[in-house]
């Protein structure tokens, strides 16, 4: 089962992934931690590049290209062949997120995002993907009191560009409902996590039976 977990920065993604992988590895699952951008050595060069400061002169299509680079050599040399040996597949970020941050945040145009992600990932879908929502303003909040947090080229962009990835990530979720679950990010990270546990414990239940 392939599960990823989209959100707002500094909604916890991170640490709720963590959580999870722990408690489905005591319940005798094997599971396979991936993020986005990175996973792979490939990815991870990529990633310093995406995120690096400096790079503010980084064209909006450069930026795609890149994440679309660093999601094709994860599918093809990661997530495909766990899945294929039958683990749980658990993805910090994937294509949900260029369609938030490049296409609502930047304006890209979606159904060229949607042809490219298409290419870069084989047509390889979540089975189940968890939205921890919360404001952005709380979430950007948090990463500067965060000081382990990574502070990259996207936090960077202005509050109204996270407020368009927000709205965005709503349009996607109304979209496509049976994949995606909302879950309210602003709780304790006990509750959000007991949500989750629950969620992903039912939706594995189903998956297994059908």
């Amino acid at each position: 089962m392939f599960i990823t977990f989209e959100g707002p920065d500094g909604c916890g993604k991170t640490t709720q992934i963590t959580l999870l992988d722990k408690y489905l590895s005591q319940q005798g699952y094997p599971v396979y931690r991936a993020r986005e951008p990175g996973g792979t050595p490939i990815g991870e060069q990529i990633r310093q590049v995406l995120h690096d400061p400096a790079n503010e002169a980084m064209d909006a299509r450069a930026e795609i290209l890149l994440y679309s680079a660093s999601r094709a050599q994860l599918v093809a040399e990661a997530i495909r062949p766990m899945l294929a040996q039958g683990s749980i597949v658990l993805c910090d970020r994937f294509f949900d997120s260029t369609l938030a941050y490049q296409g609502y945040g930047r304006g890209l145009d979606i159904d060229v995002l949607r042809l490219i992600t298409e290419f870069a990932t084989g047509g390889l879908r979540p089975d189940l993907t968890i939205y921890i929502d919360i404001e952005p303003e709380v979430g950007l909040h948090r990463r500067l009191r965060d000081r382990h947090a990574e502070w990259n080229r996207l936090d960077k962009m202005a509050l109204a560009f996270h407020q368009r990835v927000h709205s965005g990530y709503l349009k996607l979720i109304e979209a496509e409902p049976e994949r995606w679950v909302v879950v309210d990010g602003e709780r304790s990270v006990e509750a959000v996590q007991d949500e989750v546990q629950t969620l992903v414990m039912a939706r594995l239940r189903r998956h297994t039976t059908v």
